[in-house]
């Protein structure tokens, strides 16, 4: 069973992150899901990059990267929206990583002063016409990191939500996250054979 550091979106450290790790943990596997914001919890994704913004995102990635510092190098790394740049980070240039998995958002390989290492497995996960994803050039980092990577796929969902997979959400699609959920589980079960 794969061991996983999970790192929450913009809302912070929510009851429906919770329960996404809750479901990876009912199939076997250990999920680590630290709280990057030291317990608070915003209801827009403006407000909490308002926050993020104060406090620095440079903090909130080291903040990630000294968690990670406690887990074994032998982990796999995934994050919702903001999460996603410390686990894609993390994966990139963290030795050891076993796979990674990106819901929501993708940044530039390049943006980490290195190429994706070809041989590890990703994941990206997004919606079709999500404008943060869409329109903010993840898509397009997605498809390019797709392309360089030997184990990499990227999977599109129809729809317009950010946060589809946060059941204590709004933006919630259950029929999304069900099968990103199915993809999700096959993906872990394939790093363990």
């Amino acid at each position: 069973m794969a061991e996983i550091l999970l790192l929450h979106h913009a809302l912070g450290l929510t009851k429906g992150i919770n329960a996404f790790a809750d479901e990876l943990r009912g199939a076997g596997h250990t999920v680590h899901v630290p709280d990057l914001f030291d317990g608070h919890l915003f209801t827009t994704i403006e407000d909490g990059m308002t926050y993020v913004n104060e406090i620095g995102f440079e903090e909130i990635t080291k903040r990630g990267i000294r968690v990670a510092s406690e887990f074994p190098r032998e982990i796999i790394y995934a994050g919702f929206s903001l999460g996603v740049v410390v686990a894609q980070k993390l994966a990139q240039t963290r030795e050891g990583a076993r796979g990674a998995l990106l819901f929501y958002s993708c940044v530039p390989a390049s943006m980490f002063g290195s190429p994706w290492p070809a041989e590890l497995p990703v994941q990206i996960h997004g919606m079709d016409a999500d404008p943060y994803f869409v329109d903010e050039g993840d898509i397009e980092a997605a498809r390019e990191l797709v392309t360089t990577a030997d184990h990499a796929e990227l999977f599109l969902y129809r729809g317009d939500q950010h946060l589809f997979a946060d059941r204590s959400l709004p933006s919630y699609d259950a029929s999304a996250t069900t099968l990103l959920l199915q993809r999700v589980l096959q993906f872990l079960q394939h790093l363990d054979n």
